[in-house]
């Protein structure tokens, strides 16, 4: 695979990228395509290894050395038939996939791992600029119908491998538009969403019907959906946000991430003006949350002109590279820096929030913290130690909670009669089967609150179980799972 000896040739290349300072005047992407010349080089970085462990790492098990020899090669079509194998949506995942396939590459044990994700990136833009990518309908249909509730990357993955399989597909999705967090929640800055209305263009042309503005358990009742269609898959999300319950949390100022980015995309896309209390401009802003929630916030609040944006994480500073309780080729849990943090902003480690001050009029002012510790326990999980004398009070108007998911919603799964696992997910009795047959979950909903690439995963994995359920069998792909690495 790749050039023989190109690990020991060529250098990993990162992507490009606007001056912060510029990029941060507008919601575009900001990233800069390297020449074609660099991308093949890259691909001739892949190591011919005798185990690849990237595909262990990767939750879609993507071909990785063979589109990086395509690459090399300059066989971009192949490269796309072979990347599109494995997953429905490589425009996504190549600009939102934290890259677990890097972090298990064998070359990444001695140096800079392969740019993989880059490669994947410009392999699909590839395809579409070449007109390479088009509609597949399904040369005949079986007349069973299905329902995906949940239009994000789960969803819509699912929707297309079941459509594939010859099945008619009506995807229902609450909001306005079709996406999910997709859409609502990654700032255009990561990713413009003429990017999914473009492969939408497709899904439709292939066949799938999109019905938006159309709650299940509201606006269609989970009884008359079974009754409608022969399965139901629900993918619907891990939405609960996680609240911080502490004195002040009702101040006005205090506001979840989650509505204040889906508040920012909407403003973006020209359906509303913001509103005052969504706004960061000329404010000092706290970020409480350290995930990519958290950086998502950040880089909002420096586009809307925060006077400052302090970003708080409970947990310690991560180490600069791996340490020996994640050794390679697991997961590292190593400081990230993501481009919103190199836009503007101050990052405060083992910290905790106990109070949000007002001004006596009901708006927020500031917030007080102390420091922390964390205490390992032999045989239990690490205590919280908060440290005497460490009490801090910060300027504050604007506090966003970016603080998680703690399951999804259950309107849904109660009207359809599920049961949940100990963590608030959907109980799935064979897998992505629930307890009842004909109601199958996948994504967020059934794993809880996790990573694109595993979203588009679990939809290809239920569609396989769906497609057995009302065919007997399936010939669509169906990945191997028990060796995964991908724990994040």
């Amino acid at each position: 695979m790749g050039k023989l000896r190109g690990f020991m040739e060529y250098d990993r290349i990162n992507e490009e990228a606007i001056d912060p300072k510029k990029r941060i005047e507008n919601y575009k992407e900001f990233t800069v395509a390297p020449k074609t010349e660099k991308l093949q080089e890259q691909g001739g970085r892949c190591m011919d290894c005798g185990v690849p462990f990237c595909h262990s790492g990767c939750p879609l098990g993507n071909l990785i050395p063979d589109f990086n020899d395509a690459v090399y090669k300059n066989d971009w079509q192949k490269a796309l038939t072979i990347l599109h194998s494995t997953n429905n949506f490589p425009e996504f995942t190549g600009r939102l996939c934290p890259a677990p396939c890097e972090e298990a590459c064998v070359l990444g044990i001695v140096n800079p791992p392969v740019s993989i994700e880059l490669i994947e990136k410009y392999i699909v833009e590839r395809g579409y600029a070449e007109g390479w990518i088009k509609a597949q309908p399904p040369v005949q249909r079986t007349g069973k119908t299905v329902a995906i509730v949940g239009s994000g990357p789960a969803g819509l993955a699912a929707a297309q491998q079941l459509n594939r399989a010859g099945h008619k597909v009506t995807v229902f999705e609450r909001d306005n538009k079709i996406g999910g967090l997709l859409r609502y929640g990654i700032p255009d800055f990561k990713m413009e969403k003429n990017v999914i209305d473009r492969r939408l263009a497709i899904l439709e042309e292939e066949g799938i019907e999109f019905v938006v503005n159309t709650e299940i358990g509201k606006d269609i009742q989970a009884t008359q959906l079974e009754e409608d269609f022969d399965a139901v898959v629900l993918c619907m999300g891990a939405t609960v946000r996680r609240e911080l319950p502490i004195p002040g949390a009702d101040l006005k100022g205090v506001v979840q991430a989650m509505d204040f980015l889906p508040h920012n995309n909407k403003a973006v896309d020209g359906q509303h003006e913001r509103e005052a209390k969504f706004l960061a401009t000329d404010k000092n802003v706290v970020v409480i949350g350290g995930g990519d929630t958290g950086s998502d916030c950040i880089g909002t609040s420096n586009r809307h002109g925060a006077k400052s944006v302090t970003n708080f994480e409970i947990m310690p500073k991560p180490a600069d590279g791996r340490t020996d309780e994640n050794p390679w080729p697991y997961w590292p849990f190593k400081l990230k820096t993501s481009s919103s943090h190199e836009e503007g902003s101050h990052r405060e480690w083992s910290i905790l929030t106990k109070e949000f001050i007002g001004d006596g009029n009901g708006n927020l002012k500031g917030l007080k913290t102390v420091e922390v510790e964390w205490k390992k326990i032999p045989g239990e999980r690490p205590q919280l130690i908060e440290i005497e004398g460490s009490e801090k009070e910060w300027p504050c108007e604007l506090a966003l909670l970016a603080l998680g998911f703690t399951g999804p919603e259950k309107t849904v799964p109660e009207q359809f009669g599920l049961t949940y696992d100990a963590r608030g997910n959907i109980k799935g009795e064979n897998r992505y089967q629930t307890a009842k047959q004909n109601i199958f979950a996948a994504g967020d909903v059934r794993r809880g609150q996790s990573l694109i690439v595993w979203a588009i995963s679990e939809g290809r994995e239920a569609a396989h179980q769906v497609d057995t359920y009302l065919m007997g069998h399936s010939t669509l792909p169906q990945k191997n799972t028990a060796g995964d690495l991908a724990t994040v």
